[in-house]
């Protein structure tokens, strides 16, 4: 059985859907934290400090907690307590096989089923997103990341399956905390790419009710976000080059 629908949304609550339970206020909090960076990789979660944080009880946490673990966001050691889950470059390239695999199949199946009210909202989605995109310096970033969700929710809507859209949600969610962590620690923001055409090409492929461009362009699409990780990754670790003042 999936969890309740604040769980199991394919990306993001509903704006006006304010948590039900303390529980789900504290694993809301937590997941965004940890998402964001605000939590590093690696760090142990102190019950008896989170909980004045969180303004919540200790069991009330651990029940949080716990929630995390299906998430693959948090990790536990025995008796040692929690963690927030390691990074790294093959975790990423895991998560992003597993995404395209999903999602290149829900949008094909979007694509089939759609009717003209799930086209009507992908256009909308697509419209909010293109505005946000068309001033990147004036946008509140969490907006941005907010209409990025929703475009990408957008696309997969009319895919009648609660289970693909719950591991999307999973995925999507550790995509967009290593996005986050890479911003944070990189120059990733300054990686010329083009993500509006990205966008458009995927858009525009869809609304067409052609599956297999709209696939391959969102493979595209979530590859890229990869493939410039790596490519930092690389650059970091490479030696810094000998001036030619020196001897070799």
């Amino acid at each position: 059985m999936l969890p309740s629908n604040k769980f199991s949304a394919a990306y993001r609550p509903p704006p006006d859907d304010a948590p039900r339970t303390l529980v789900e206020r504290a694993y809301l909090g937590l997941r965004h934290d940890i998402v964001c960076g605000r939590l590093a990789p690696g760090e142990r979660l102190r019950v008896e400090h989170l909980k004045d944080q969180y303004r919540v009880g200790a069991g009330t946490l651990r029940e949080a907690l716990q929630l995390l673990l299906s998430d693959a966001l948090v990790t536990v050691e025995g008796q040692r307590g929690f963690r927030v889950a390691p990074i790294s470059l093959a975790d990423l390239e895991d998560v992003t096989n597993l995404r395209v695999l999903v999602e290149t199949e829900a949008l094909r199946q979007s694509i089939r089923n759609g009717d003209a009210r799930w086209e009507a909202a992908l256009v909308a989605a697509f419209h909010l997103l293109a505005r946000a995109e068309a001033q990147p310096d004036r946008i509140d970033p969490a907006v941005y990341e907010q209409r990025n969700k929703a475009f990408h929710e957008a696309l997969i809507a009319a895919h009648d399956s609660a289970w693909s859209k719950y591991v999307l949600g999973i995925l999507y969610r550790h995509a967009e905390r290593y996005r986050n962590l890479n911003l944070r620690l990189t120059a990733a923001h300054a990686a010329p790419r083009d993500v509006h055409r990205e966008h458009e090409e995927i858009f525009r492929a869809a609304i067409a009710r052609q599956e297999a461009r709209a696939a391959l362009a969102l493979e595209a699409h979530v590859r890229l976000t990869l493939d410039i990780v790596k490519q930092q990754a690389s650059a970091a670790a490479a030696p810094a080059p000998v001036p030619a003042s020196l001897p070799a």
